[in-house]
């Protein structure tokens, strides 16, 4: 029997990242390596497919992009743009016409643009107020840095599950595309 892998959070602390942080990044790195060797060979005609009615592959590819954006504005104290809301709006919708290796590229880039973020984040100001939405809510830097790890790891495991029953029976959902 092979070695298994460690975990991301098994092999050490990452360079360059405050050690507060360590387990954000480390949450996102392993959702990184979870869905490349999850979307592996996946079929992008079967991205738009909604088992029983519940969140397409295609979705939870785009939200977990979109959440990390978000979620990351907020941690720097920036309200969302034109762009951001545009793109929430078309989460699990197949707007233009996309592959499984656009989607994975854009999760990747913005786990790449989120680990910097993390890297220049000042220990300091992980207690700091920041605002979330119109509306105001509260949060803090490490609050919404925290989240946007855990809320990434939830929707992996979703996708996990998709994943496995939509590549297991794609006839059953034939009419779902």
């Amino acid at each position: 029997m092979a070695l298994q892998k460690h975990e991301v959070w098994q092999r050490g602390s990452l360079p360059l990242v405050p050690l507060l942080l360590q387990p954000v990044a480390h949450a996102l790195l392993q959702a990184r390596e979870e869905v490349a060797e999850l979307m592996q060979h996946f079929p992008s005609i079967l991205l738009w497919v909604c088992p029983a009615g519940k969140a397409s592959t295609g979705f939870h590819l785009q939200h977990l992009s979109g959440v990390i954006d978000r979620v990351f504005t907020y941690a720097r104290n920036e309200p969302l743009n034109c762009y951001q809301f545009e793109e929430l709006a078309a989460e699990g919708k197949n707007l233009k016409p996309t592959t499984t290796a656009e989607l994975i590229n854009r999760f990747n880039r913005q786990i790449d643009q989120a680990l910097e973020q993390i890297k220049n984040t000042d220990e300091k100001t992980l207690t700091e107020y920041r605002p979330i939405g119109r509306a105001g809510l509260p949060s803090t830097v490490i609050g919404l840095l925290f989240h946007a790890a855990e809320h990434t790891m939830r929707h992996v495991g979703q996708l996990m599950v998709t994943v496995a029953v939509v590549k297991k029976y794609p006839l059953l959902f034939e009419g779902d595309k």
